[in-house]
């Protein structure tokens, strides 16, 4: 072997340094996953855990057959439902629309002010769960549906105007010179140029959080927010594991149906 071949580098795909810090780094990752686990079974009973399969199967025994004639007493519930999901989704949008246009950059009528707000406000929206919201309202309201109608309306704030804004932000700039060229005002500006581009998206959103939002309050009866969640937590509560499985074939059947109406209206609109 001559000396230029001697001296040839050799190609490696990590310098030593940067193999002991891989090796480093999972090895931390090892040993953070040793500790989680200790502190997430330090205080489980292990005998349930053993004895699970058969309590799941002694469950399961008692939920099949689904109890089919009580399919009437879900009528009432299930509509509550909808209407929480449509009438919350609808109050969602009145207060996201006008977040949205002072959120975006380029629609706000005050960046160091009105901006900062209007984002904070979408935030704290979407870091607070419809669970909480509802729990919190019922405490305030007092059980029923008008309490899961404002909570699913003040979850969805933070959803619709986080995407509309965004939408909003990316609207194509010479579409608005060219409004702004013909001696057009703000409010002509903001109806001629911005709010036709935007408006596939704030229909497709809506629908989507239609969507999610009847996911969504089919469970806040159990804080007592109305609707079939309410039915489903009497049902636990009293045991009655065939009611339970006929309310969660009940939802699942709503979901897929909303999720079929949801895709055909946003494939119809966008």
């Amino acid at each position: 072997m001559s000396v230029t071949d001697a001296q040839t580098p050799i190609w490696r795909h990590r310098t030593p340094k940067a193999r002991l810090a891989l090796w480093g780094g999972w090895l931390a990752c090892v040993a953070l996953f040793v500790w989680c686990w200790e502190m997430m079974t330090q205080r489980t009973i292990w005998a349930f855990v053993y004895d699970a399969p058969r309590a799941a199967g002694d469950l399961l025994g008692r939920a099949v057959p689904p109890k089919w004639d009580y399919i009437d007493s879900l009528i009432w519930p299930l509509w509550d439902t909808m209407n929480i999901a449509t009438l919350g989704t609808l109050l969602g949008i009145i207060l996201a629309v006008p977040l949205a246009f002072l959120a975006a950059n380029n629609t706000t009528p005050s960046r160091l002010v009105l901006r900062p707000i209007a984002l904070f406000l979408i935030v704290a929206s979407r870091s607070i769960n419809s669970l909480i919201w509802a729990l919190l309202l019922v405490s305030i309201l007092g059980p029923g549906i008008l309490a899961g109608i404002i909570a699913i309306g003040l979850r969805s704030v933070g959803f619709i105007g986080k995407l509309l804004y965004e939408a909003i932000e990316e609207t194509d700039v010479k579409q608005v010179e060219a409004v702004t060229a013909t001696g057009a005002s703000q409010a002509q500006i903001l109806n001629y140029a911005i709010v036709p581009q935007v408006l596939p998206t704030f229909y497709g959103i809506s629908v989507f959080r239609w969507d999610i939002n009847i996911r969504e309050s089919a469970i806040l009866g159990l804080v007592g927010a109305g609707g079939i969640g309410l039915q489903l937590q009497a049902s636990m509560s009293v045991l009655a594991w065939n009611q339970v499985s006929l309310i969660l074939l009940v939802i699942l059947g709503t979901v897929v149906l909303s999720e079929w109406v949801s895709a055909k209206v946003r494939h119809a609109i966008i």
